[in-house]
Parts: C-alpha cells; sequence; structure tokens
C-alpha cells in the first residue's frame, strides 16, 4: 500500500463524506424472501443492500413477531456484508415506536439502516429520528444508525430539501406508486409504469426535485422501483435513464432477478473508471496539487469527482485498474 496521501484524507477535509451505497437497494417481505436474498448477496458480493421490510411485509397483529424476526435475519451469521437494513411503519401507525424499539434493542449494533415510510412533513422524519437516537441511549447502541426516508407524499416533496438535511439521513427514496396514488387520479395509472413514470410531468418534477434536494445535502437519492419482473432489457431501460436523465445513484429492486440489470445500468463507463484511476494517481505521486492530463488540467475540484466515481465503480463490482485497487483500497 502507498505512503502517499490518501484521496480519502485530502478531498473531504472539512466537508461531509457522501456516503457510497450499494446501487439497489432490494425489498423482502417474508424470512424466506430475506433468506434468499441473503444467499444471493453471497454469491453476487456487497453489491446490494437488503430491506427487511416491517411496513408492507408484515401481517396485520403480528408486528412485533415480524420486526423479531427481521431483527434476527439482520444479526444472522448468513449476514456476511453488514449491508441489510429495515423499513419500519409510518408514523401514523400505532406500531412504529414499537418497530424502532425492537429492531434497535435487538440489532442495532449491525442495522445498515432504518427507513422512514411516508413522513408527511420533515417534522414527522425528525420525530422518527429522535426516536430512533432514544432508542439507541436507552439500549446501549453506541452508533448512530442511518436513516433512509420515503418521499411518496405531497408534504414530504414540499419539505425534501429540509428531510434531506436531518441529521443522520443518507438516502432520499422515491415512492413512486403512493404519489401517484396520492393525486387521486389526476395522474393517470400508467406513470406508475414505463415510459409514463419518467414523461409525466407531475411525476418527473418529482423525481427531478428530489434528486436535487438528496444531492445538494450530500445524500444518496434512490429511484422507484420497476414493476417489470421477467425482461432483463426492460428493467436496464428503467434504471438506466434513472441514472441518466434523473442523477439516481441507486434503486430499489423487489424481486431478485432485478438486482443484476440494475446494478449494470448504475456501474459508471469503464473508460471513464481508467481515466478516473489514471488522474488519481498522477495527482497522489504529485501531492494533490495541480496536474495536466491528456492536455486538460485537473486539481482537487476534479479529483473529489473522480474519487467518488472510483468508489461507486468499486461498489457495484467493476475490476478497478490494478495500480489504483492496491494504493487506494
Amino acid at each position: 500500500m502507498s505512503s502517499l496521501p490518501h484521496p480519502e484524507h485530502v478531498l473531504f477535509q472539512g466537508e461531509k463524506p457522501f456516503p457510497i451505497l450499494p446501487a439497489v437497494d432490494h425489498y423482502a417481505g417474508s424470512e424466506k424472501l430475506m433468506r434468499k436474498a441473503l444467499a444471493l448477496q453471497v454469491e453476487l458480493g456487497p453489491v446490494f443492500d437488503i430491506t427487511c421490510d416491517c411496513e408492507d411485509g408484515a401481517r396485520a397483529g403480528a408486528e412485533a413477531e415480524h420486526a423479531e424476526m427481521a431483527a434476527s435475519v439482520v444479526l444472522s451469521d448468513d449476514n456476511h456484508f453488514g449491508r441489510v437494513g429495515a423499513r419500519i411503519h409510518d408514523i401514523t401507525h400505532p406500531h412504529w415506536e414499537q418497530d424502532v424499539d425492537i429492531l434497535v434493542s435487538r440489532a442495532g449494533r449491525r442495522l445498515a439502516f432504518l427507513t422512514l415510510p411516508k413522513p408527511r412533513s420533515a417534522a414527522d422524519a425528525a420525530r422518527q429520528i429522535e426516536s430512533i437516537r432514544n432508542a439507541e441511549e436507552r439500549h446501549g447502541i453506541e452508533r448512530e444508525i442511518p436513516v433512509h426516508v420515503l418521499i411518496e407524499t405531497h408534504g414530504a416533496l414540499r419539505d425534501a430539501w429540509d428531510i434531506a438535511a436531518l441529521d443522520r439521513v443518507e438516502s432520499l427514496d422515491f415512492g413512486l406508486m403512493d404519489f401517484v396514488s396520492g393525486h387521486h387520479g389526476a395522474i393517470p395509472g400508467s406513470a406508475m409504469r414505463s415510459p409514463g413514470q419518467f414523461d409525466h410531468p407531475l411525476v418527473v418534477r418529482a423525481k427531478c426535485d428530489i434528486a436535487a434536494a438528496a444531492l445538494a445535502n450530500g445524500v444518496v437519492p434512490s429511484h422507484n422501483v420497476t414493476t417489470e419482473l421477467k425482461d432483463l432489457d426492460y428493467i436496464r431501460r428503467d434504471a438506466e435513464r434513472a441514472r441518466r436523465e434523473f442523477g439516481y445513484l441507486r434503486m430499489w429492486s423487489i424481486h431478485p432477478n432485478q438486482i443484476v440489470p440494475i446494478v449494470e445500468a448504475m456501474r459508471p463507463d469503464f473508460s471513464e473508471v481508467e481515466d478516473a484511476s489514471d488522474i488519481l494517481l498522477a495527482a497522489q505521486d504529485g501531492g494533490w496539487g495541480p496536474i495536466q492530463h491528456a492536455g486538460k488540467l485537473h486539481d482537487r475540484a476534479s479529483y473529489r469527482y473522480y474519487w467518488e466515481l472510483l468508489k461507486r465503480a468499486r461498489a457495484t463490482g467493476m475490476t478497478l485498474p490494478a495500480e489504483s485497487a492496491v494504493r487506494f483500497f
């Protein structure tokens, strides 16, 4: 490993590092599907997260049992990478605080994140985050569990910038289905799938606002699911449009078939990864001062871009150029 200054130490002095999350957030609602996802994660590597769904996945009347089961999955020896989180109930549900208490007390040391659905405002999200903080204190959890927030109501979209700025939020997730349903028929059902989800002005506005709010606050924008389960090219096209046209760096999955095409679509272009490697190696050799590469000037402003690109490439399972892999990772 090189003794030269590492980019992580040089490029983020006094700044909040941007979260580098796996490109896919895979939802599973039953123990069988959670265990199946864990096995696939071992096979593919940590290129996707798993969210144990304690909201839609929980049977009415069995919320506590479901949360206990989800906690056991997080703590399982099959959780090799520590990239398993959970979605709790929304703030209007009588069991959401119980979800928090069970998950934090049982699995708080290993939870990758907690996802908050259907906040109606930044105040709702802040209240649930405070509940998580209080549960950590009660149960002696000495880490801050990251939070992902679903933007799927009119109020949450209005407050998206304030939500993204809340302490410990690392992802804003777009909930397309609930968002469309919340328009009482003003947006047609065709906007829940492609091409409508990328064309309808109200949906486009929401996607752009969420991505802009997230990125401006150092938070990862996470795109909604695609309803297609079998056509891999269709799934890949949806993910490509989310990434290239709307700036989303992560996307939900609800079926194992969706994971690989989404990861592939979210990967940086390999030629740009090679350029990033060359530029960062030259920058490190030059003490992180300005350099010329291929006839163009680069300095710390562009180094930050290329360093984050290299980390995203690694998070999507790309093979990095050998020298940068040795020096930086």
